[in-house]
C-alpha cells in the first residue's frame, strides 16, 4: 500500500500563487507515477498533471499549461504542484494520485493509490 498526504491548500485571490505538495509514504516504489486531479463541485475528476519517476516526462491538461508546474522530489517521496496565475476555475479538491505505470497518463483508472485532497479555493 502507498499511503498519500496532500497540504498546502488554502484560499488565495485570483493571481497569486500557490504550492501544493503531495508526501508518498509506504510501497513508495510502486508510487512511479504521480500526478494531480481535481474535482470542483458539481463536475467530474478531472486530470491536472502528473510526472514519471525520473522526472523526464511530465503531462498537463491544457487548461494550466503555462501557469502550474509539477516536479518531485524522490529522496523525500513528494511531488509538488506549482500553481501559479490562479483563477476563479482552479477551484476545486486536489487529490494526489500514484500508480505503477510508467509514463503520465490522464486516465485516472491508472492510478491505484489516492490521497484525501486538498481545497484550493481561488477568489475573484
Amino acid at each position: 500500500q502507498v499511503q498519500l498526504i496532500e497540504s498546502g491548500g488554502g484560499l488565495v485571490q485570483a493571481g497569486d500563487s500557490l504550492r501544493l505538495s503531495c508526501a508518498a509514504s509506504g510501497r513508495t516504489f510502486s508510487a512511479n507515477v504521480m500526478g494531480w486531479f481535481r474535482q470542483a463541485p458539481g463536475k467530474e475528476r478531472e486530470f491536472v498533471a502528473a510526472i514519471s519517476w525520473s522526472g523526464v516526462n511530465t503531462a498537463l491538461v491544457d487548461s494550466v499549461k503555462g501557469r502550474f508546474t509539477i516536479s518531485r522530489d524522490n529522496a523525500k517521496n513528494t511531488v509538488y504542484l506549482q500553481m501559479g496565475s490562479l483563477k476563479p476555475e482552479d477551484t476545486a479538491v486536489y487529490y494526489c494520485a500514484a500508480g505503477p505505470i510508467r509514463l503520465p497518463s490522464t486516465n485516472r483508472q491508472h492510478y491505484t493509490y489516492w490521497g484525501q485532497g486538498t481545497q484550493v479555493t481561488v477568489s475573484s
